[in-house]
């Protein structure tokens, strides 16, 4: 049987590229092989583990976690006719801030090429070897964030973040509106230690990765929403050129993240397979720990974070729709188009 340990050199190695990347004035990650097909950075090797380690988890007869946009119990706030009723009245801004923060918060996922991430072999009884939660600290975290914020030595390159950027400026122009605000977290709150059973390096991680997940998993639904409202028969129609390349933009965006949701998926797979050593001696379950954790982050990024963003929403455009010229009519219809995401009238 083929080994399924990968050295970093490995995880981090690119296809050989044909034609470089680059839109909207942005020098990008990634390339065109030959035959002009859009390949992510650093994924030669780092797929084909992913995939060698899911199938070896199979068979061992543990399945993995679902990380489908299933989870998520609600959809996109404004939906996309509203968006739409928004574009038709000069009211892009909502989506230019959309746009502009998920660019800003994809920008923060360099971080993790800096995360100290521990050994996870002290904390786990199996030998972890050929596993992919015996690679996080072997380039696959660092491989995470560098697509999201960029490889920190070469700064000339734009990732996630400038692509998010380039299809913004496509779509609106890089000024059209002022910065809006960032939320300073888009993780769930935790209050104490997310995993008491383990040291708080692993047990930070643990729910960082998670977190991470359920995010990456937002960001699909997001994907949708955004190539769609991009394509609509009815938006953008002075420069359906521009709109249409920033949507093929974040396809290719798409097109990273799923080495993410993957990574992410088989880790914490792997982990509820796993048997762990305890603060205190002993040895508990991984999916004893992690799934009742895993069930509360779902619940609060596929629905409760929803309902509060949405109604935050609500009232920030209310008075903006308002201003409109027959600012009533437009947003009852713009009420009477929500599709349960939140009530009429914000409550």
């Amino acid at each position: 049987m083929p080994s399924l340990t990968y050295s970093s050199d490995q995880l981090l190695a690119s296809h050989p590229y044909a034609k470089s990347h680059s839109a909207a004035g942005y020098n990008l990650h990634g390339g065109f092989v030959a035959g002009g097909k859009y390949q992510s950075p650093r994924t030669l090797h780092r797929w084909p583990a992913v995939l060698a380690w899911q199938g070896q988890l199979a068979d061992q007869g543990w399945p993995l976690i679902d990380a489908s946009a299933d989870l998520l119990k609600r959809g996109n706030y404004p939906n996309l006719a509203q968006q739409a009723l928004l574009l038709k009245h000069g009211l892009g801004q909502s989506f230019w801030n959309a746009l502009t923060i998920t660019g800003v918060i994809e920008a923060q996922g360099q971080a993790l090429c800096d995360y100290p991430a521990p050994h996870w072999q002290d904390v786990i009884v199996q030998d972890i070897t050929e596993t992919c939660t015996g690679h996080l600290e072997k380039g696959l975290l660092w491989a995470h964030g560098a697509d999201e914020g960029g490889d920190p030595d070469h700064p000339e390159v734009g990732a996630h973040d400038a692509m998010w950027f380039a299809a913004r400026d496509l779509a609106f122009g890089k000024d059209a509106f002022p910065l809006p605000e960032v939320p300073e977290s888009i993780s769930r709150p935790q209050e104490g230690p997310p995993f008491p059973h383990l040291p708080d390096q692993f047990g930070g991680l643990l729910a960082l990765l998670m977190n991470v997940l359920m995010i990456e998993i937002r960001a699909e639904a997001f994907f949708s929403f955004s190539i769609d409202l991009l394509r609509h028969p009815a938006t953008f129609l002075d420069h359906k050129k521009d709109a249409e390349l920033a949507a093929s933009m974040i396809e290719r965006i798409r097109i990273d993240e799923a080495i993410h949701v993957a990574y992410l998926q088989t880790t914490i797979s792997e982990m509820r397979s796993f048997t762990f050593k305890t603060l205190t001696g002993g040895t508990v379950q991984g999916a004893e720990m992690i799934d009742p954790f895993w069930a509360e982050l779902v619940r609060w990024h596929g629905q409760t974070q929803f309902d509060e963003n949405a109604k935050r929403a609500r009232a920030n455009l209310e008075p903006l729709i308002l201003d409109l010229t027959e600012g009533g009519q437009v947003l009852r219809e713009f009420d009477a188009l929500t599709d349960g995401a939140i009530s009429a009238g914000g409550s």
